[in-house]
């Protein structure tokens, strides 16, 4: 379904720039729906062609015209394995983003490599370096980052502070037990540094901390907030069916707890569910058959209907939003470290034979009842 004029409208003033010092206002009717597109500028480079009733489109353009109003990006500090996620990389995608009329959340992982809910593993420049010195060099770029930004009028409306960062931050794997005055010390420098380019930017963008499945929600920020990490405005949370123990009403319900709890604002962040079980390549699909949950298919239908659902939930639970997990990570040419290809094609919003848009996208235009 195509936006209506007026819709498209208030999707660009409500991505417009704020007054210098403002915080960045939600966008018109206050839900984020969208998608993280981190991986486009790469696929593209990769032959990747995108479609919509046939014909060659924006990826981002495409995202905006059926309702999307915001795009995720993640930033490493120093990947020399790959050319992307780099600043010049994260810069060509927020452009996008902003020319598509949609805000952006800028994702910063603070790693040369994935940081997830198994690993946070430091910088390699930072990896030597005293909590003390670290916390330095992480205020430091981090400012660093959004002053550039904001520099090429560039600057995103929301940030995060660390990805998934259920273990301790730069502190390796998940089973090493988290020392909170260190972790604090590293978050507190993570959060004056957005705070202070934001007073001095054309933006002042919200800022998220994000944990990976919602059972962990609640004691990763009880033990945050008695270590005295509060200066943030967002909680973000990934669901994945296939890594969480809780069901989709469960999520809701741990939604509705957080928000009364901490007094933030609760957003799902990251999540995904398959169009098929099949393979259109080499390398191995992450989501398989274990991520699937009755009632939902790994159909296009069933992908759909998945998002409605699962957004409905989180709107009920006065979540503000849902964020795909790379849907247009198709599989091309090129691959990973994993194969040739890509992991994740069966849960992208691309057919296989055509590139062709899929039913998924119609989660962005759905009238959720509030």
């Amino acid at each position: 379904m195509r936006m209506s004029v007026l819709a498209t409208a208030f999707a660009v003033l409500a991505a417009s720039p704020a007054l210098a010092g403002d915080r960045a206002p939600p966008p018109k009717g206050g839900l984020y729906l969208g998608a993280d597109l981190s991986y486009v500028n790469e696929m593209e480079d990769c032959g990747a062609v995108y479609r919509s009733a046939g014909k060659p489109v924006d990826p981002f353009a495409l995202l905006a015209d059926k309702g999307g109003n915001i795009v995720r990006v993640r930033i490493w500090n120093d990947a020399r394995w790959t050319r992307y996620s780099n600043l010049a990389d994260v810069s060509r995608t927020i452009r996008r983003a902003r020319a598509a009329g949609m805000q952006v959340l800028l994702d910063f992982h603070y790693s040369d490599d994935w940081a997830d809910g198994d690993k946070q593993r430091a910088p390699a420049a930072w990896a030597g370096k005293d909590t003390a010195a670290q916390a330095d060099a992480l205020y430091a770029y981090t400012r660093d980052v959004l002053a550039r930004l904001d520099a090429q009028g560039l600057m995103p409306e929301m940030v995060q502070v660390g990805n998934e960062t259920n273990p301790e931050l730069m502190g390796g794997v998940k089973e090493r037990p988290i020392d909170w005055a260190r972790n604090a010390r590293l978050f507190d420098a993570g959060l004056r540094a957005v705070r202070d380019a934001g007073k001095a930017a054309t933006i002042a963008p919200r800022i998220m901390l994000h944990i990976a499945q919602p059972e962990n929600v609640e004691p990763w920020f009880d033990a945050a907030t008695k270590a005295g990490v509060r200066d943030f405005d967002v909680i973000g949370v990934s669901y994945y069916k296939k890594w969480s123990t809780q069901s989709m009403k469960q999520l809701g319900d741990t939604i509705a707890r957080v928000r009364r709890r901490f007094g933030k604002d609760v957003i799902v962040v990251e999540t995904a569910y398959p169009f098929t079980n099949e393979n259109a390549d080499a390398s191995p699909n992450l989501l398989g058959p274990d991520t699937l949950v009755a009632g939902y298919p790994a159909t296009p239908d069933g992908q759909r209907r998945y998002l409605i659902d699962l957004t409905q939930t989180v709107v009920n639970g006065g979540g503000m939003g849902v964020v795909y997990w790379e849907p247009n990570w198709v599989s091309t040419r090129c691959g990973t470290r994993w194969g040739k290809g890509s992991n994740w094609e069966n849960a992208a919003w691309f057919d296989y034979r055509h590139t062709e848009a899929l039913p998924a996208f119609d989660f962005l235009s759905h009238r959720y009842r509030r």
